[in-house]
């Protein structure tokens, strides 16, 4: 993205005979670069927040940023719901004060709460802004690539790869086609699958995600600009902020989870004016065939995702203190004001801002006795500033909020590093293990300090590495729009292609069990061989399926002694028992009442467990963990027991530490969205209930069932019993 916008402000300066200077400073610049900008500002700098924060932390900051005229804050839409975008709120209240007449600009798209986006980039200068919207229609056309064959009772994931002659059929027709998976193991997948499926790919295909290294991701972003490649294989880390003019067709493998998501991936093709951006949508299992229909329609309505902005992170303020510290100090007062004028921030209390100060300057009620924790002092302007300068040095390098899951660096014996992988499914392999990465055959060797060595292999078989943080949630929009086109099934039939190609799975659904309408909530009932199953369709996404099911499940254990295990899919959520669910006494007593749910979490959720682990990227961005050196980042497994050991600190002596606190508000907020999850069990109080128990399983019940027993087979075994499983249910 950075290298784009550079790329293309030097084609503006060269075209228009410009005379300013440009400069790029990343995570990827070199040392030679940044002491180059350092000692000289550029007329135009490109930058990300990170960064910013480092030039922040220098000594002569407020020097450097004096004569700044103009902020730029592109994509603010994707940095608005993560703590990137607190940085960049963080950064501009300090360079508000450093240069009063500052103009700050935000470029945005794709976003249900564009109001509130705006407010908070600004802050209090919000009030003197003024909002532009483009008043032109960008053309799109969405696409739905179906199968060969309807299975009535689908399962998740296994189509996707029998559509790999169709996309080669895409990648044919077209000039230069992106390939975007929602994984980087997904993409490392289909790159191979495409090759395999059309060997004269080769040559003309890449991948690229975010784990290769950057060498192999500027080439390939290169050769798409010079129109060399047919397709590219790509995850999310080519959705923003590119502009590659060859691309004319974009394909998005299974279900993109949001609208928002979907379209700003369909810009990517088509990016020249009066040109026509064009998805194939290609299902991974048959019922998600009609979230291409789902998308179309909320494009039409301009329904889109909002973003939950991160409010109150008071690790990110702590980090974002010690900058200023080490940046030549700050005075308490001053910065105060400004903190309390962003949005994140704004509800502060004095308080809350003499705690952090005293956890800084006095390691807090429980860390005052180790000096490492007492990095801040007063001097006798009352400017604070940090105590020593080695401790000064260790923190810039790690500033930031991006916490790595314990990543590995794979190399080749001769020292050529290929990218990075997961520590967690290195350490899985023997030595002389084959599996593919970056789109080749390689051979396991050993692991040095943070180093795993390889070397190429012949074998076609071999692992996938699959990468932690797949599980994206169904956004509301496309949930939402997902149940209306069922509803417009049961009432219209099939209004358009992809209701027409699922009518015989929705007409075996409603033979078998029901469709249910708008102000329906289907619950199944199925006694199979393996126990009893209540399935229940909400259609709110999986974070939320997953508070739902345990909360259910304990309400229903409340009215008899009874075990479950649960499984869940963006659609709905399984309880299974060895008993009988009494799910009809249950639901006489108000199953589904959205009363006492917060104590009804508390008791069902293992929320203390889940904000330890919460905990651990808190106590990096804050300090409190030490992150390791560039390249020298310490095991996964060794920050989590060190994250831990504080957690439990704070939780016996100090359980008001605000950084204690913070991890079991995120937890509610962002893994278990509990603002959604009220708000899904305040409209299912309202639904008519319709309890309906088919004899088998049915097409909507099928994929909960299969994803139930995946973790208890292997991917053979669980072919074989998914199969049975399909025989053993007859339809007509």
């Amino acid at each position: 993205m950075f290298k784009e916008i550079y790329k293309s402000c030097g084609e503006v300066k060269e075209e228009m005979e410009l005379p300013y200077e440009l400069g790029l400073r990343t995570g990827d610049t070199s040392a030679k670069e940044r002491k180059k900008i350092k000692t000289s500002a550029p007329d135009l700098l490109i930058t990300t927040p990170e960064s910013l924060h480092v030039m922040l932390s220098q000594k002569n900051y407020s020097d450097y940023f004096s004569d700044l005229e103009m902020i730029v804050v592109d994509e603010w839409h994707e940095l608005i719901g993560s703590k990137r975008g607190v940085l960049v709120e963080l950064a501009l209240s300090r360079l508000k004060t450093v240069q009063p007449n500052l103009m700050i600009w935000g470029i945005s798209a794709t976003i249900g709460n564009l109001e509130q986006a705006q407010q908070i980039l600004l802050g209090h200068h919000f009030d003197k802004s003024v909002l532009v919207k483009a008043d032109i229609e960008k053309k799109m056309v969405f696409k739905t690539v179906f199968p060969d064959e309807l299975e009535i009772l689908p399962w998740a994931g296994h189509l996707g790869l029998k559509m790999a002659p169709k996309v080669v059929e895409i990648i044919a027709q077209n000039n230069t086609t992106l390939i975007f998976t929602n994984t980087r193991g997904q993409a490392e997948v289909w790159y191979r699958t495409l090759l395999e499926t059309e060997p004269e790919l080769a040559g003309l295909i890449a991948l690229h995600h975010g784990s290769l290294g950057s060498d192999i991701r500027n080439w390939v972003e290169e050769q798409l600009h010079l129109g060399k490649l047919k397709a590219v294989v790509c995850t999310s880390s080519l959705d923003l902020g590119v502009d590659f003019r060859p691309v004319d067709t974009v394909v998005q493998i299974g279900s993109a989870k949001g609208v928002a998501r979907c379209i700003q991936r369909a810009g990517r093709s088509g990016h020249r004016p009066n040109s026509t951006s064009t998805l194939y949508f290609i299902p991974t299992h048959s019922l998600e065939i009609i979230e291409g229909s789902a998308i179309r329609q909320a494009k039409e309505n301009n329904q889109l995702e909002e973003r939950l902005p991160y409010i109150r992170s008071f690790d990110v303020l702590i980090q974002y203190l010690v900058t200023l510290a080490v940046g030549g100090g700050f005075v308490e007062e001053n910065i105060y004001k400004e903190v309390k004028s962003t949005v994140c921030f704004e509800s502060i209390t004095h308080e809350e801002w003499k705690k952090c100060i005293y956890f800084l300057v006095e390691g807090g009620e429980t860390l005052g006795a180790y000096n490492e924790f007492r990095k801040l002092y007063k001097d006798g302007d009352g400017i604070y500033r940090m105590i020593n300068r080695k401790q000064s040095m260790r923190y810039r390098m790690n500033i930031g909020t991006i916490v790595s899951t314990g990543m590995l660096n794979v190399k080749f014996k001769n020292g050529k590093r290929i990218g990075v992988m997961e520590e967690w499914f290195i350490s899985r392999m023997e030595v002389g293990d084959g599996f593919w990465y970056g789109g080749q055959s390689l051979i396991f060797l050993g692991i040095k300090d943070m180093d795993a060595f390889v070397k190429k292999g012949t074998s076609k078989k071999g692992n996938i590495p699959s990468f932690l943080g797949g599980r994206m949630p169904l956004s509301t929009a496309l949930a939402k729009n997902i149940q209306n086109k069922i509803h417009t099934y049961q009432t219209q039939g099939g209004v358009d292609d992809e209701l027409k190609f699922l009518a015989p799975l929705f007409d075996y659904q409603e033979a078998q069990s029901c469709l249910p309408k708008n102000n329906e909530l289907l619950i199944e009932k199925l006694n199979l061989k393996d126990g009893c199953h209540v399935v229940v369709y909400p259609f709110e996404g999986r974070f939320v399926h997953e508070g739902m099911s345990s909360i259910i499940a304990s309400r229903i254990s409340r009215i008899k002694k009874i075990s479950f295990s649960i499984a869940m899919n963006d659609y709905g959520f399984e309880l299974l028992s060895d008993q009988d669910i009494p799910i009809e006494e249950a639901l006489a007593q108000d199953l589904f009442s959205p009363n006492n749910l917060s104590q009804d979490i508390l008791k069902t959720v293992n929320l203390p467990e889940m904000a330890k682990r919460k905990f651990r990227d808190i106590a990096v961005i804050s300090g409190l963990v030490f992150n390791g050196f560039p390249g020298k980042n310490p095991k996964a497994k060794h920050l989590q027991a060190s994250a831990q050991l504080f957690f439990k600190v704070f939780d016996e002596f100090d359980n008001n530490n605000l950084l204690f606190k913070q991890a079991f508000e995120e937890v509610l907020e962002f893994q278990l969205e509990f603002a959604r999850l009220q708000k899904a069990f305040e409209i299912i109080s309202k639904q008519k209930i319709r309890l309906v128990k088919p004899k088998q399983p049915t097409p909507f019940s099928f994929p909960i069932l299969v994803d139930g027993i995946r973790e208890k087979f292997s991917n053979e075994d669980l072919l074989s019993r998914i199969t049975r499983m399909q025989k053993e249910t007859e339809w007509n």
